[in-house]
C-alpha cells in the first residue's frame, strides 16, 4: 500500500511525498472497535456494497491516515488500485486501526468487526475478498482463521485471502539499527528537536506489533537479538487457529524476486559510519553469518559499546522487499534513517554508506520458508514450496509494499477469476 514502514516524524511533509493529493471523500464511513473502515463503492453498483473487497492496513505509529493509504494504492505507484477493482464492480473498504502499533490479535478484532458490517451491508450474496498489506496481510490472516474455529463467531463468507508483502515467515529489521535506535534515545532521548523522535522510534521497535513481526528483535542496545515473547505467543494463537484460514482460496505477492537474486548489497560490510559532536567512531555493519559486532555504539567521551550476533543469516542484502521510512527529506531506506539521525545528532556521516536493506524476504512475503535459513534466503521460490495456493513475485527487489502495475494487476486479475 505503500504506507509508511515506520513513522517517526508525524505527518510527512507534502513536498516529501510523491503525491499530496489527499484522498476523495469516502461514500461511507463504519466506527469500528478500535478502527475505521472507509468504504468506496464502485460506479456500477449504485452506492450499495454489492462485492466488497477488504484491504487492511499494516504498521506504523498511530493511527490509519486515509490519505497516506489513498496514495499508496491510486496515487503513488503505477497502478491505481482502487480505480481497476471499481472497474470489475468490486466495492472497496479500506481498513485502518485507532494504533498500529497494537498486538495483531488485538487489531484482529477490529478485522473481524469490519468483516460483520461487510456481511450486514451486503446486497445480495457475494462472497467476500479479504487480506491486506504488509501487517494488514498477519491482522486479516489471523482474523479469518479464528471465524472459521471459534463457533461464536459468524462465517466470514470469504472466497479468497490476500496478503501484499506480508511477513508471514517474520521481517527483517537490522540488529544495529534496532540497537542505534535504543542507544540515541537512552543518551539524547531529551534533547531539542531530535530526542523526541528517538524515543517514538525505540517505542515504535519496542511496541507489541513490532515485536510481534520481527523474527529478531533487541529491546535495548545491549539485548540479544531474539524471538520476543510476544512473537512467540503470537505464533501460538495463530497455530491454535489453524495457522490459515482453510474455506479461501490464499494468494499473495511480493515485493522481492523468486530467483534468489539478492539486492546487491554485501554482508559484513560498514553501512554506516559517523563521528563528530557526539558520537565517536561510531559503525554499523551489514548483517553476517556466524559470530559477528555488527555496531559499534559510542558517546563521545564514554566507552564504546559493542553490539554483537551469533547464527544468523546474510539477510540484508536477500531478495525482498525493501525497507522505506518517509521523512521530510523523502523516503529512506533503514540504514540512511540511522544516517539522518547521526546527522541530526551534530555528527558527519559517511556520504558512500549503504541506505537501504532487505525488510520483507520473498520466502516471508509468499511463506515458501523459513528466514533464519541462509541456503532458503537465497534459493529459488517454486510453488511446491508455498503455503499459498497462488503467488507472484516481482521481477526486482523494491521497495516493501510498493503498488505496481505488475503486481496489482495480477491481484485484480486473480479477483475477478475466482468469483
Amino acid at each position: 500500500m505503500s504506507a509508511p514502514v515506520v513513522d517517526i516524524w508525524g505527518r510527512v511533509a507534502p513536498e516529501a511525498r510523491t503525491s499530496s493529493a489527499p484522498a476523495p471523500e469516502p461514500h461511507d464511513e463504519w466506527s469500528l472497535h478500535g478502527g475505521t473502515a472507509w468504504i468506496y463503492y464502485s460506479p456500477l453498483n449504485r452506492r450499495q456494497l454489492v462485492r466488497p473487497v477488504i484491504l487492511s492496513d499494516g504498521f506504523s505509529g498511530g493511527p490509519s491516515d486515509l490519505d497516506q493509504l489513498w496514495q499508496g494504492l491510486e496515487e503513488n505507484g503505477d497502478f491505481r488500485f482502487i480505480s481497476e477493482l471499481h472497474a470489475t464492480g468490486r466495492d472497496v473498504i479500506i481498513l485502518g486501526y485507532d494504533d498500529r502499533t497494537a498486538s495483531i490479535t488485538e487489531n484482529a478484532d477490529t478485522a473481524i468487526d469490519c468483516v460483520r458490517r461487510a456481511l450486514s451491508e451486503r446486497v445480495g450474496r457475494s462472497k467476500l475478498v479479504v487480506g491486506g498489506f504488509s501487517m494488514g496481510g498477519l491482522i486479516t490472516r489471523y482474523a479469518l482463521a479464528r471465524m472459521e474455529r471459534d463457533p461464536a463467531l459468524p462465517d466470514h463468507e470469504a472466497a479468497l485471502y490476500l496478503s501484499y508483502d506480508t511477513p508471514h515467515e517474520g521481517a527483517w529489521l537490522p540488529v544495529s539499527l534496532q540497537a542505534f535506535t535504543h542507544f540515541a534515545a537512552d543518551n539524547w532521548g531529551e534533547a531539542p528537536l531530535v530526542g523526541e523522535k528517538l524515543r517514538q522510534f525505540s517505542a515504535l521497535l519496542n511496541s507489541p506489533a513490532a515485536r510481534q513481526m520481527a523474527r529478531w528483535h533487541v529491546e535495548k542496545a545491549t539485548s540479544t537479538a531474539k524471538e520476543a515473547p510476544e512473537r512467540v505467543e503470537f505464533l501460538q494463537a495463530l497455530e491454535e487457529a489453524g495457522g490459515w484460514p482453510r474455506a479461501v482460496r490464499k494468494i499473495g505477492v511480493a515485493n522481492g524476486v523468486d530467483t534468489g537474486s539478492g539486492n546487491g548489497i554485501e554482508p559484513d560490510a560498514t553501512a554506516v559510519r559517523a563521528d563528530g559532536e557526539t558520537l565517536a567512531d561510531t559503525w554499523l555493519k551489514t548483517q553476517t553469518q556466524g559470530n559477528q559486532e555488527v555496531a559499534r555504539l559510542q558517546k563521545k567521551g564514554d566507552e564504546a559499546v559493542p553490539v554483537t550476533t551469533s547464527g544468523l543469516p546474510d539477510i540484508d542484502g536477500a531478495p525482498g522487499g525493501l525497507f522505506a521510512a518517509p521523512s521530510p527529506q523523502g523516503d529512506l531506506g533503514s540504514f540512511g534513517l540511522v544516517a539522518l539521525l547521526a546527522r541530526l545528532l551534530g555528527n558527519e556521516v559517511d556520504p558512500d554508506a549503504i541506505t537501504t536493506s532487505c525488510f520483507i524476504p520473498s520466502i516471508s512475503a509468499v511463506a515458501a520458508g523459513d528466514i533464519s535459513d541462509p541456503k532458503a534466503l537465497y534459493q529459488p521460490i517454486t510453488p511446491d514450496l508455498s503455503a499459498l495456493d497462488a503467488f507472484l513475485c516481482a521481477s526486482r527487489n523494491e521497495g516493501h509494499t510498493a503498488m505496481t502495475e505488475e503486481l496489482g494487476a495480477w491481484i485484480v486479475n486473480e479477483i475477478v477469476s475466482g468469483s
